[in-house]
């Protein structure tokens, strides 16, 4: 049981964090709102999207729907796969990023199956309120995921000759996103970095496997 404690606590981790921000933005500000953190540089900037991570959309009810239920399922397949590396021993990084991973799946999940039915609805005007007398904006798996880091870091103009946006305005960082959809980024981007190192040691852990059991069978 002890193996599971770091990847239980960081995914515990992740979720408070998360949903705590989501909490405190939904119940704190309007859709579109900005607090500035460092300048013009970092704000929280509330939206709200319907699909994926990043802002990105997955057309209509059953489209959103059908995105959920993908997402609750590839869950259960994380899970599954954190609980055979945890068991079999893979390298301790690799278990950590893939349980950010899930603690970031598992994050805006929550927000698409709860939040529309025990929030209503965020407007321009108004926030949102907590459990409201009339009922939730959405029907159970239709909640809108919260974001809301924004890093406009810079804006310029492409040069006339660069290929098709040639003299287009452009705003780097532009996509705003919350703590979930930064797990995730995180986890994926470590086991690219680091992959040749998990699984060099893991190749190593399975020839020292081999060559005990080749000498007991001695």
């Amino acid at each position: 049981m002890k193996a599971y404690s770091r990847p239980l606590l960081l995914i515990f981790g992740v979720l408070l964090i998360d949903q705590l921000s989501k909490f405190w933005v939904k119940l704190s500000m309007t859709i579109g709102q900005d607090i500035p953190v460092l300048g013009d540089k970092f704000l929280i900037h509330f939206i709200e999207n319907n699909g994926m991570a990043w802002g990105m959309e997955f057309g209509g009810d059953y489209g959103k729907l059908l995105l959920t239920l993908f997402r609750i399922a590839a869950i259960c397949g994380i899970g599954y796969g954190l609980h055979h590396m945890i068991k079999n021993n893979y390298h301790k990084g690799f278990i950590l990023n893939v349980a950010l991973i899930m603690a970031g799946a598992m994050g805006n999940i929550i927000d698409s199956v709860f939040y529309g039915r025990i929030f209503s609805e965020s407007t321009f005007y108004e926030k949102a309120e907590l459990f409201p007398a009339g009922g939730g904006y959405a029907s159970w798996f239709h909640g809108k995921v919260v974001d809301m880091l924004y890093f406009p870091l810079f804006e310029g103009t492409f040069p006339t000759w660069f290929p098709v946006w040639g003299g287009e305005n452009f705003l780097f960082f532009s996509p705003v996103f919350n703590i979930a959809d930064s797990a995730i980024s995180v986890g994926v981007f470590l086991i690219l970095i680091f992959q040749k190192r998990y699984f060099k040691e893991e190749d190593d852990q399975k020839e020292q496997k081999k060559t005990i059991t080749a000498e007991n069978s001695i």
